[in-house]
């Protein structure tokens, strides 16, 4: 990779790097019982290394399969979720994934299913089911004086050690909305009283990309919601866990500077950019690509992202 990119363009590039116009049938696609729509996009290594038992029907020369509802339609979620469950812990227990470590990890829903199914965080990407993500930026000032609070990875955690990162984030657990994800990662990661979070934190949208990673071969759908949150002079973030290693405010030319140098974990900047265009930092007038990366931070994902009944998921 360059030590710096050209364009904001190519930040987005390194995150959402399954083209537009990918034929998603040449994967194979994951379908729940009584729903037509897919709801997951598998390489077909991971088809082939997957433990599945008799709950799936697996079509090979259609590319497809289809998880049976054992419950008899009586508890349709429990049983599918039972049923991914059981491939999981044998994959496990088999470690023929070695990015899982042969550990469990929080459910995640699978976010438009007719049902409220759910499917372990560090295997979703192996199933290609869409991830919720949550993102805080925390900002001091308005204009040119804007200051940001940036998280420093730890250089011990797992996944992108020693990277920058958004204020506060985390993934969405599979019984929880994105605002409370936000309220108790801001807790855990940077010590903000939940009552303010709640009270001050503003909804501001989503950004979505699909992303293959080459390394884990695996390609995931991605919805990640926004939140902006004013701070109030002399608040501060300060690391309460062990994934941060501290909190650092920096301009917003110093943000985009740290982001063209790939200082950031690559998701980020797709949050950073949202951001910039939405507080007039980024306009039509001072970048060229703009009408682009506006197109791009909402990515049409190939995975349903709401139930098809009229009624939500019921528990």
């Amino acid at each position: 990779m360059a030590q710096r990119a050209t364009s904001l363009l190519e930040l987005v590039d390194v995150v959402d790097n399954v083209p537009s116009d990918f034929d998603f049938t040449t994967l194979y696609r994951l379908y729940l019982s009584d729903d037509p729509r897919p709801h997951g996009v598998l390489l077909p290594a991971n088809v082939s290394r997957l433990p599945w038992t008799s709950a799936f029907q697996i079509d090979h020369a259609a590319r497809t399969i289809h998880l049976a509802d054992t419950s008899s339609g009586a508890s349709p979620g429990p049983a599918l979720s039972a049923s991914l469950a059981e491939v999981i812990d044998a994959a496990l227990e088999a470690d023929v994934f070695p990015q899982l470590r042969r550990q469990h990890s929080e459910p995640y829903r699978i976010i438009g299913a007719n049902h409220f199914v759910t499917l372990e965080r560090w295997p979703s990407p192996i199933f290609g089911v869409a991830s919720r993500g949550a993102h805080l930026t925390a900002y001091v000032g308005r204009g040119a004086d804007m200051k940001i609070w940036i998280a420093q990875r730890s250089k011990n955690i797992y996944t992108y050690p020693g990277k920058l990162d958004t204020s506060v984030a985390g993934g969405v657990k599979a019984t929880d909305s994105p605002g409370d994800c936000i309220v108790a990662e801001a807790w855990e990661e940077a010590s903000l009283d939940g009552k303010f979070v709640r009270d001050n934190a503003k909804s501001v949208g989503m950004v979505s990309y699909v992303g293959e990673n080459k390394r884990n071969g695996t390609i995931q759908p991605v919805v990640l919601y926004l939140y902006d949150l004013e701070m109030p002079e002399g608040m501060e973030l300060k690391p309460q866990d062990d994934e941060v290693e501290y909190f650092v405010v920096m301009s917003v030319e110093e943000v985009r500077n740290a982001m063209m140098e790939y200082k950031f974990k690559p998701n980020c900047c797709l949050v950073m950019i949202d951001f910039f265009v939405r507080h007039g930092i980024i306009t039509d007038e001072n970048e060229e690509d703009y009408l682009e990366l506006i197109t791009r931070l909402r990515r049409k994902l190939p995975v349903p992202v709401s139930p098809s009944k009229l009624s939500k998921p019921a528990l």
